[in-house]
């Protein structure tokens, strides 16, 4: 068993900066695929960026060179820095844990599910 806790979303104005964190309790932490995902309202829940357990990184095509995906093995935390936010990214945000099978970028490669931190962007 895995369980996520999500943190660090908030208010911020267009262009601003904020850090999420995800912190897991289990075992197999160091072994999982962590993802980050994020759902609108109404909207389908959306890839984010993911990270092995090697720490190797892939984010989604628009995302890339705005948002950093990290992760620190020894506190059981994973981190997503986004910068150059915009009102459109407005959503809920979750962290995802799997067992590194399937796509990173499929939901359905994901086993565990943290209940998300509200990001909301103002223009």
């Amino acid at each position: 068993q895995v369980q996520l806790i999500e943190s660090g979303g908030g208010l911020v104005q267009a262009g601003g900066s904020l850090r999420l964190s995800c912190a897991a309790s289990g075992r197999t932490f160091s072994s999982n695929t962590m993802g980050w995902f994020r759902q609108a309202p109404g909207k389908e829940r959306d890839f984010v960026a993911a990270i092995t357990w090697s720490k190797s990184t892939t984010y989604a095509d628009s995302l890339k060179g705005r948002f950093t995906i990290s992760r620190n093995n020894v506190k059981h935390t994973v981190y997503l820095h986004m910068n150059s936010l915009k009102p459109e990214e407005t959503a809920g945000y979750y962290c995802g844990a799997g067992l590194g099978t399937g796509l990173v970028y499929s939901r359905s490669s994901y086993t565990y599910w943290g209940q998300g931190t509200q990001v909301t962007v103002s223009s």
